[in-house]
């Protein structure tokens, strides 16, 4: 299944936002009802900022890998 620019323009300025604020309230959620998570701050906090990082991380690199392999196919056509 391919998407065209508009729906992932779409996605992307409406679903991260959402996806942000589900993000946010399920940490207020763990924090509130979980006692281990108060008395375990940089564990948590560390795993709180690692998992947004490595989906981010994850998502520049399969599109750097995509533009590059993009790039060496022209860059072969044109010899």
């Amino acid at each position: 299944m391919t998407m065209d620019k508009d729906t992932k323009f779409i996605l992307l300025v409406l679903g991260l936002p959402i996806i942000g604020l589900v993000y946010c309230g399920a940490i207020i959620a763990t924090l509130m009802t979980f006692p281990w998570t108060r008395h375990h701050p940089l564990i948590v906090g560390f795993f709180v900022m690692f998992v947004p990082f490595t989906f981010a991380a994850s998502i520049w690199i399969r599109a750097s890998a995509k533009a590059y392999q993009k790039n060496n196919i022209m860059m072969k056509s044109e010899e």
